[in-house]
């Protein structure tokens, strides 16, 4: 009657990496509770598996991670089902979505318990609580309802990595193949998703994990990092990984031992960091991550303006001629630098938004001239729920705000807003969208993506030479002979809402 179902709902057509958020959690309670797992990516009706585990009568309890975009379009009609057939079960969730989103998550009415920030010690005390009816006020990382208020617990500490028992790959083994989650990619023909760290120590007030974190960062080992790669590896075959940390590289002692200890493992790799952070990396540091199997790394670019970058507080000391320089330093040890950049921030006029855009647009330009080979990922911008933020009180001063109500979010426009495609921000006007979507196109037929491998050399110099008059005069409207190339001939995969190109 105790028993646990995990839920990772799903969250794309493509790509669907192991759910470590699910694994990290159900490591917590390996071996005292007993557990099933539902992927709603592995799952053509995950409700249909739910309900047959249900009907069982031996669960007490359903817990759920929620990103924002896609999963919310199974997380919340599942949900919201359970608990009007199921009432006694408890329902948990976690992931960004439900931490930064928790008053409409928990007025819903159909989640019991948010979990927001690290759920290692979080979720088996909240189980415990329940199960001997005692209070969970002191249980840290916690949102509920008493008495018809919410109840924020206090933030408890990032957990030490090192401490942390290893993911139970073998139990989710015997519910999905393991093999099901290898990807063949431009990394690797068996291409594996890990976490060696939690958080960020930086207060980008676009950020959504910022409010979870606040500017805190704790990671494993180099040594424990290099044994589960190991493990994966002679386990299961593994030749590439995507380290999906928040800021993979804050430490450059850790990542270059990591870097000496895979050097003769033949393993691809990529991660996510920071321009001004790596810029302080060492030439021997960076040609030691190149030797040892690092193919591209994700940077924050943002913009090219000082002013932005300081107005979004971006910290540390990242600026518009930094990233130029650093994109040619990047270009000598052949690593790609994959820089994303968010045009369409709030401003005092519309002029001022468009004299934004334009500007980045001409930056970006400026990037690819110094370093061709660098990856270009355009969003736009997309407010975050950080309490006391001047950016999202400038938003919110210009007419936008977020949906009250849970069911809200199921809307179309509300799915595409968090994955940066539909920015439902009243001072971006329909020109400025089509200029931005409209740059990103001819960008893509310029310069398609190295990631995406299927495309043919022949089929590259084709879309290049038909995009180059409108990338280099800058006409970027109705780009529809591009359009219709990239969606039937090419079937091109745009890494910054579809990842990495997979089969």
């Amino acid at each position: 009657m105790n028993k646990i179902i995990f839920f990772n709902p799903r969250s794309g057509r493509f790509n669907h990496r192991v759910p470590i958020s699910v694994l990290q959690i159900a490591a917590s309670v390996q071996g005292k509770y007993e557990y099933v797992i539902v992927d709603g990516n592995m799952e053509k009706d995950p409700w249909k598996k739910i309900e047959g585990y249900l009907q069982t009568n031996e669960f007490k309890f359903f817990a759920s991670t929620v990103m924002p975009g896609p999963q919310t379009k199974q997380a919340i009609p599942i949900t919201k089902k359970i608990k009007l057939k199921y009432p006694e079960l408890i329902i948990i969730w976690g992931g960004y979505f439900a931490s930064n989103h928790y008053q409409a998550v928990i007025n819903s009415g159909f989640v019991d318990y948010i979990i927001y920030g690290p759920g290692d010690k979080a979720f088996p005390h909240l189980l415990d609580a329940v199960l001997n009816n005692k209070s969970a006020d002191e249980i840290e990382n916690l949102v509920f309802k008493k008495d018809d208020k919410i109840i924020k617990t206090r933030k408890g500490e990032i957990p030490d990595q090192d401490q942390l028992p290893r993911l139970p790959y073998q139990t989710l083994n015997k519910f999905y193949p393991i093999k099901n989650y290898f990807g063949k990619t431009f990394l690797g023909t068996k291409t594996f998703a890990y976490h060696s760290s939690m958080g960020c120590p930086f207060t980008c007030a676009f950020c959504g994990i910022v409010p979870i974190f606040n500017a805190r960062w704790k990671a494993k080992s180099a040594v424990n990092v290099y044994n589960d790669i190991k493990y994966l590896k002679e386990n299961y075959g593994i030749n590439g990984i995507e380290f999906f940390d928040n800021n993979f590289f804050v430490s450059e002692k850790r990542v270059a031992e990591l870097s000496r200890l895979l050097l003769d493992e033949k393993i691809s790799w990529w991660g996510e960091g920071r321009i001004d952070t790596m810029d302080k990396y060492s030439d021997e540091t960076l040609q030691l991550m190149k030797d040892a199997g690092c193919k591209m790394i994700f940077f924050g670019a943002e913009s090219g303006s000082d002013e932005l970058l300081t107005k979004i507080d971006k910290g540390g000391t990242q600026t518009g001629t930094q990233i130029k320089n650093f994109a040619a330093r990047m270009k000598k040890f052949g690593i790609i630098p994959e820089y994303s950049f968010i045009l369409g921030f709030p401003a005092e006029t519309p002029e001022k938004v468009m004299k934004q855009i334009d500007d980045d647009i001409n930056f970006i330009k400026e990037v690819k001239e110094i370093n061709p080979d660098t990856e270009i990922i355009i969003y736009v911008f997309s407010p975050v729920p950080t309490e006391k933020s001047e950016l999202l009180n400038q938003s919110e001063d210009l007419g936008f705000k977020f949906p009250q109500k849970l069911e809200d979010w199921l809307e179309p426009e509300w799915e595409k807003f968090d994955t940066h495609r539909n920015p439902l921000t009243p001072w971006l006007t329909k020109e400025m969208v089509d200029k931005i979507h409209n740059f990103e196109t001819v960008l893509n037929g310029y310069a398609p993506t190295v990631s995406d491998y299927k495309l043919t050399v022949m089929q590259r110099k084709i879309i290049k030479w038909i995009s180059s008059l409108r990338y280099k005069k800058n006409i970027f409207s109705f780009p529809y002979e591009i359009k219709m190339l990239q969606k039937f001939w090419l079937r091109y995969r745009q890494p910054e809402f579809e990842g990495f190109y997979m089969e």
